[in-house]
């Protein structure tokens, strides 16, 4: 092996980790970011992160069950639930984008996701 090709890998190394350390900053920062509130499959609700929500409550009936959804400061969870296990409301909360809350009894995807100023596409979905 050369000094060239030392050079190399180590050039190479680099880049990666630079690039690893940019996307992390960019495509994962929590702000302008979004709860979206889906039922078998399609969004029925999308709830923006702001003053106002803090402290909700968002009740969300359907054929499928019942759940009743807590907006907190920047983080949301889910509080009270008519599937048996429970599994979604013993998650806790959830505050970063891609992070998700499913309760497959009641068809419920409580997901936060990134809103993007460039072609409606977040990095993390992309």
């Amino acid at each position: 092996m050369t000094k060239g090709d030392k050079l190399l890998i180590v050039f190479v190394l680099i880049l990666s980790l630079a690039s690893m350390g940019y996307i992390k900053s960019q495509g994962l920062s929590n702000k302008d970011k979004y709860v979206s509130v889906q039922v078998n499959g399609e969004e029925i609700k999308r709830i923006i992160f702001d003053k106002s929500v803090v402290g909700k409550t968002i009740p969300i009936e359907t054929k499928y069950g019942y759940n009743l959804i807590e907006v907190g400061d920047n983080q949301v969870r889910v509080i009270e639930a008519s599937c048996p296990d429970k599994i979604d409301v013993k998650q806790g909360y959830i505050s970063r984008i891609g992070e998700t809350i499913v309760c497959l009894p009641n068809r419920l995807i409580v997901e936060i996701k990134g809103i993007d100023s460039v072609d409606g596409i977040d990095m993390i979905n992309y």
